[in-house]
């Protein structure tokens, strides 16, 4: 396609090994992210993350973390990370600046209490449903800018249907129900067989995640003990 000479200038010019400081001001007020993972197998994995401004902390130039908010019980991206610690990470802000930013780097599962241990100054979320127990740590080693072309602009609306930010909820009709009709069809077809191990096997792994991160630190007292999130 002839864009070496492109892509060399963009490296050159464009490629970061760290965060500069644009870099941290725009992730740190970020509300949502595209978080991409994937297991020892090169099997990816990409999925959102979301919560209000500073839910991502920029602790450094080379040091993201965000917290983990209970999902949907499959711990995809945490069981990856346990994996294969390689994430990429893309911040996109379709309101103000119409741009996006990159960052690749190496993740650890960091628990909630070790987290406080070495950043004390991390804030305490007063929503239940967004009182992490487990941090996801990424060191950054690249940062580069995701062109606003073809980003739309959007505006943000008053919010009118609180259910739909229910935090922590299991509610299926404020998590989105069965909005793509799959649970009705289950009957009407052969059940998903998932290449790999098979399903149990991965739980059994998600719950290690759980069981190793407890390990490696206590829950902090006022705080009910974290029974995962296969409830």
């Amino acid at each position: 396609m002839e864009t070496t000479e492109r892509a060399d200038r963009f490296y050159d010019e464009q490629v970061l090994d760290r965060l500069n400081e644009r870099m941290r001001d725009f992730a740190g007020r970020q509300e949502m992210f595209f978080l991409a993972t994937a297991d020892r197998h090169g099997e990816c994995d990409s999925t959102f993350r979301a919560g209000p401004p500073g839910f991502l902390q920029v602790l450094d130039e080379k040091t993201l973390v965000y917290p983990e908010y209970r999902g949907n019980g499959v711990l995809a991206s945490l069981g990856n990370i346990e994996e294969n610690p390689h994430v990429g990470m893309l911040m996109i802000d379709f309101l103000r600046d119409r741009i996006g930013l990159h960052v690749n780097g190496r993740a650890r599962i960091v628990p909630d209490a070790d987290m406080r241990t070495s950043y004390p100054d991390l804030p305490v979320d007063p929503v239940p449903g967004r009182r992490a127990q487990l941090w996801v740590e990424v060191t950054v080693e690249e940062a580069y800018i995701h062109c606003a072309k073809h980003i739309p602009h959007l505006q943000k609306v008053p919010q009118q249907d609180r259910g739909r930010r229910a935090w922590g909820t299991d509610d299926a009709k404020r998590k989105g129900g069965d909005f793509f009709g799959a649970a009705a069809e289950a009957k009407e077809r052969e059940p998903y067989e998932r290449e790999g191990p098979p399903p149990h096997a991965f739980r059994a792994a998600a719950e290690q995640v759980l069981a190793d991160a407890r390990k490696r630190g206590a829950v902090e007292p006022e705080q009910s003990p974290f029974t995962g999130w296969f409830v």
